[in-house]
């Protein structure tokens, strides 16, 4: 009998008894200023956080960034902010994105504890969006905030099969001897705009 035979059957031979799933209740860390917080991990990972009252003044801040008033290629899919150079419903292959140097997309809600931000491929055709452009703004409803990742969890749903992720920071790795390097599998930058704070 050969070896991989032999190993299946001894795996189905193999009984292991049930074991109960782990109490995920506790005294969870929470936050007397959600946003204060949120915004301080937001940096703490290499993005920045913007507080506004509204979306409308989100192109007036945008209006001082270097790599938004420098892009030739960007992309909006936040109404009535930012700017569109093409229309993003025709593109078919997402691979020909790679050029686009903003993008401004949708946060869902964010994690205080971390400065993560949930983002799902509701609202945009193309997911890739979120990695492959050069410069990633993310507007998010201050109201969305939450303290934990315990309470993030129990927020997400999934009716139906489809694309979510929590997304930290601008893309970094430390893998070469430690030395900590800003955009090297994604964005170069992450700008957070927390909207309804004043």
């Amino acid at each position: 009998m050969p070896s991989r035979d032999e190993i299946l059957r001894d795996i189905r031979r193999t009984t292991i008894a049930p074991a109960a799933l782990p109490e995920v209740a506790g005294d969870w860390i929470t936050y007397a200023d959600r946003p204060r917080q949120f915004a301080a991990m937001v940096e703490v990972v290499g993005g920045r956080c913007h507080h506004v009252q509204n979306t409308s003044e989100i192109d007036g801040l945008l209006a001082q960034l270097p790599a938004w008033t420098s892009a030739v290629k960007s992309i909006s899919h936040v109404p009535g902010v930012g700017r569109s150079t093409f229309d993003p419903s025709a593109v078919e292959d997402p691979h020909t994105l790679e050029d686009v140097d903003c993008a401004i997309l949708p946060g869902i809600f964010g994690v205080a504890e971390n400065g993560a931000i949930w983002v799902t491929g509701d609202d945009v055709k193309h997911r890739a969006l979120y990695f492959i452009v050069q410069h990633l703004a993310l507007v998010l409803p201050a109201d969305q905030l939450v303290d934990n990742m315990h309470q993030a969890y129990t927020r997400l749903t999934f009716p139906n099969v489809g694309f979510g992720t929590f997304l930290s920071g601008p893309s970094k790795t430390a893998d070469i001897e430690q030395s900590l390097v800003i955009g090297a599998h994604g964005p170069r930058s992450l700008n957070v705009f927390l909207v309804g704070i004043s």
